[in-house]
């Protein structure tokens, strides 16, 4: 069930959509965004709605005055403006420009729905209190949200409630999940070192083989989810790069170097993974006359939502789509956002909408996300300003 448009709301969208389509034509990384900043500041302008540049480098915080601001209420909105390094195959007539960079993460599509909520949020102003909305850069892997927070955000902008959403090319277009507790995991970093001997392969017994013992290290920590942590609980601990070597087929290395993820929901499980972690890493590599270092990371905390936040988001989402598309239970995502930062400064909700179009295999909105043949569905972005809209009327009613 889809609800009308009216026409402020329809040339809104259509105006979103352009912006979004040169966002994806000039994506940049990590604090780079300066496209980006500049052709948000250059709408925000245009429209009228104030703004602040300088967040984090690139980062703009907009703000909206409702009709009546007596209640001395405001909420947040969150937007991630950048892109990644990757190749785009897409095939669109709106693909990157920039070699080696695209929007695979469909950011540029979230950059311009929040562009979309301040136009229509400023022209309405049917609520009482104050919007802010948070251009946020430097999501993936550089920890935006946390610099903007440090930087003093929810102080200069303070904020009841902050709310975002993310596209999910993996459920169909249509579908909105919005949960209370854990949305999106936690995302650490673990760096392992191993030290032992090299030497001449046809005489093992002379050196310490570093390769034999990161393997049995590699399937050792495969053991910490399934006999330390409470099955109850969710936790991935993956080894992505294995390191050793020269390339000679004849010569044992002297030094093994692997790097890994760890995610779970709950910081006592991380806990847990860092101690057997590094017990297994020192422990293994002693046993064998080496040495074994770890350095383990935390980057971006778990992403869970307020359970009050959560049911009023769901009873939004429902009233404008129907109930029967919006799910409430569901399994948490492994992946990661930083978003998860300003929900531990604020209570607030991160939904998911679905943007996938499982009628036509060949779709670009179906491919995952960070896969270069990936593109953001403009079909959703009407979806989601009304979402927005729907959230600040009801937190902030006249």
């Amino acid at each position: 069930m889809t609800t009308p448009r009216n026409n402020l709301l329809t040339s809104i969208v259509e105006e979103a959509k352009t912006c979004r389509h040169e966002l994806h034509q000039n994506p940049a990384t990590s604090f780079e965004e300066f496209y980006a900043s500049d052709l948000i500041a250059r709408k925000l302008t245009e429209w009228g709605i104030e703004f602040e540049r300088g967040w984090a480098e690139t980062g703009i915080v907009a703000t909206i005055h409702g009709q009546n601001t007596s209640s001395k209420k405001a909420i947040g909105f969150r937007g991630d403006i950048d892109a990644l390094n990757i190749v785009e195959e897409s095939g669109q007539e709106w693909a990157s420009k920039i070699s080696g960079k695209m929007h695979a993460c469909g950011h540029d599509g979230h950059t311009s729905i929040l562009l979309g909520t301040a136009k229509y949020l400023s022209e309405t102003k049917n609520f009482n209190g104050t919007v802010h909305l948070f251009f946020q850069p430097a999501e993936e892997g550089g920890g935006g949200a946390y610099r903007m927070i440090e930087e003093g955000l929810f102080d200069k902008y303070p904020v009841d409630s902050v709310y975002a959403i993310h596209n999910w090319p993996y459920a169909p277009r249509g579908m909105v999940y919005i949960k209370s507790g854990p949305i999106m995991a936690s995302s650490d970093e673990i760096e392992i070192h191993i030290t032992g001997k090299g030497g001449h392969a046809a005489m093992p017994n002379e050196c310490i083989d570093p390769v034999v013992i990161a393997s049995e290290i590699v399937l050792a920590l495969q053991t910490i989810v399934g006999r330390t942590i409470n099955p109850a609980d969710s936790a991935v601990i993956s080894i992505t790069n294995f390191n050793a070597g020269t390339g000679a087929n004849n010569i044992i290395p002297s030094s093994v170097k692997m790097h890994g993820t760890v995610r779970s929901f709950d910081n006592k499980v991380r806990d847990i993974a860092e101690k057997r972690i590094r017990e297994i890493v020192e422990g293994i590599s002693h046993a064998h006359g080496a040495k074994g270092t770890l350095n383990y990371q935390r980057n971006y905390e778990p992403t869970i939502n307020d359970k009050i936040q959560s049911i009023l988001c769901a009873d939004v989402a429902k009233s404008l789509f129907g109930g029967d598309v919006v799910l409430t239970e569901f399994p948490p995502s492994m992946g990661a956002e930083d978003f998860g930062a300003m929900l531990q400064a604020k209570p607030g909700c991160y939904a998911i909408f679905g943007q996938g179009e499982p009628q036509d295999p060949d779709s670009p909105h179906n491919f995952g996300l960070h896969h270069p043949k990936y593109d953001f569905n403009d079909e959703i972005i009407a979806d989601v300003i009304e979402y927005f809209s729907g959230i600040t009327q009801r937190v902030l009613p006249l």
